[in-house]
């Protein structure tokens, strides 16, 4: 089976293509000539998702999945949730989306939060939704070298150790990303 996923995050394709079984193509953005920005423009995550999954299956007539992903920091009402890849401004950039969450928990001591992925698969006509949750805290320092995006200062509950001092099979167990894509793959199984 050949499916699309929708990004251009390589970080996230990579990490998607190693989480599937065999039998399921991975196709990315680039693979089908598609280099047009699909504007994010839902207030939700799951809206986003459908925005990205629909460009494509309408443009391209393709089985698609895409995927948007927020942290949710309890302490700030939510936030950066569903502008997590913007929330220093334009041009996205991690380190400066690290920076100025750290700054504003600086003085909380609620630092609870938790990563949201919603997954929008567009198959064979029909539609359908799956989302992960990774509960964690976000630490005070940057620790590890691997990842990306938040990882850094993101550490799930039950463990010692950012997301970015794992390896990519302990992180795709548990994270966010990593259950959706289970349940996605699960799904696809069933169909298949």
């Amino acid at each position: 089976m050949k499916l699309v996923f929708a990004t251009n995050n390589l970080n996230k394709l990579a990490e998607v293509q190693k989480m599937l079984p065999n039998s399921i193509e991975l196709l990315s953005l680039k693979d089908i000539s598609c280099f047009d920005d699909i504007e994010e423009t839902a207030t939700t995550l799951e809206g986003n998702a459908k925005i990205k999954a629909n460009y494509i299956t309408q443009k391209y007539k393709l089985n698609c999945f895409a995927d948007d992903t927020g942290l949710e920091v309890n302490s700030l009402n939510g936030a950066p949730g569903v502008y997590s890849a913007r929330y220093s401004g334009e041009p996205s950039n991690a380190e400066n989306n690290m920076q100025k969450l750290l700054t504003e928990l600086k003085n909380k001591d609620d630092r609870s939060a938790q990563f949201r992925t919603s997954i929008c698969l567009n198959l064979n006509g029909e539609q359908y939704l799956f989302n992960g949750i990774c509960k964690g805290e976000i630490l005070k320092h940057k620790q590890g070298e691997k990842g990306f995006g938040y990882d850094p200062i993101f550490q799930p509950d039950d463990f010692e150790k950012s997301f970015a001092q794992m390896t990519s099979e302990e992180k795709n167990k548990i994270s966010h990303r990593g259950l959706a894509i289970q349940d996605l793959v699960n799904f696809l199984k069933d169909k298949s």
